[in-house]
């Protein structure tokens, strides 16, 4: 089975998700134990989607961050480049708008959409600043992005726990429960490797957003950010 490298390859980070896409809801909610319910719901407060909406979601994989969107009665594009996981989200939500797009080099228009947003996935991209500039372009002036991502505890006690957990358990876990363990070794290197809630947030204010802002979901495991094409 195949997994990416921290080089992340297009063709190899694709490949990953083709290849986990099956069973790829279930384990999160597995190795997360249970909380990508709750950072979803928080997500989506964030985004606070509403009929009339026309929203982007980027990587959106089997379209488990698209539900809540599209059930507020926000029109919702559901992207991924993992054919995989196209597969799998139209299978297992039908009712969604699946298509392939690459975050860095996407087909849409100039200010196509009212906001974008990206959950778990800015960080598997080749480049992340070049993706933040490329959903600036194709939001709407005085639209949005909404960024979920793992980030850094800022609790420096559960930070250790934490990580020993990413770095030690969790591969362990995956091992039992998923036929790529491998692809959830990739999964721990990469969030270690992320840049912290600070840091993103310059990088994101460097492509061109402003009223950049956070919000810390699980002590700093995950952090919502967010901000403003002015």
């Amino acid at each position: 089975m195949s997994r990416a490298n921290l080089g992340k390859e297009p063709d190899e980070v694709a490949a990953m998700f083709d290849g986990v896409a099956k069973g790829y809801d279930r384990l999160n909610d597995l190795l997360s134990f249970g909380r990508t319910r709750a950072w979803r719901k928080a997500a989506t407060r964030v985004i606070a989607p509403a009929p009339g909406m026309r929203i982007l979601d980027l990587a959106a994989g089997t379209g488990a961050s698209s539900q809540p969107l599209h059930e507020a009665g926000a029109t919702v594009l559901s992207t991924d480049f993992s054919e995989g996981m196209l597969a799998q989200g139209r299978k297992v939500r039908p009712y969604l708008n699946f298509s392939k797009a690459d975050a860095l080099n996407l087909s849409y228009g100039a200010e196509s959409f009212d906001l974008t947003t990206i959950s778990f996935g800015l960080r598997n991209t080749l480049d992340y600043r070049a993706a933040l500039v490329e959903a600036l372009r194709v939001t709407k002036k005085g639209g949005r992005v909404v960024v979920v991502e793992f980030s850094h505890p800022t609790w420096r006690p559960f930070h250790v726990i934490y990580m020993r957990y990413l770095m030690r358990l969790l591969p362990v876990i995956a091992r039992t429960a998923s036929s790529n363990p491998d692809a959830y070794l990739y999964l721990a290197e990469s969030i270690a490797a992320w840049p912290d809630q600070v840091a993103l947030a310059d990088a994101m204010r460097a492509a061109g957003w402003s009223q950049v802002q956070w919000k810390n979901l699980t002590f700093g495991v995950v952090a919502v950010h967010s901000g403003i094409k002015s």
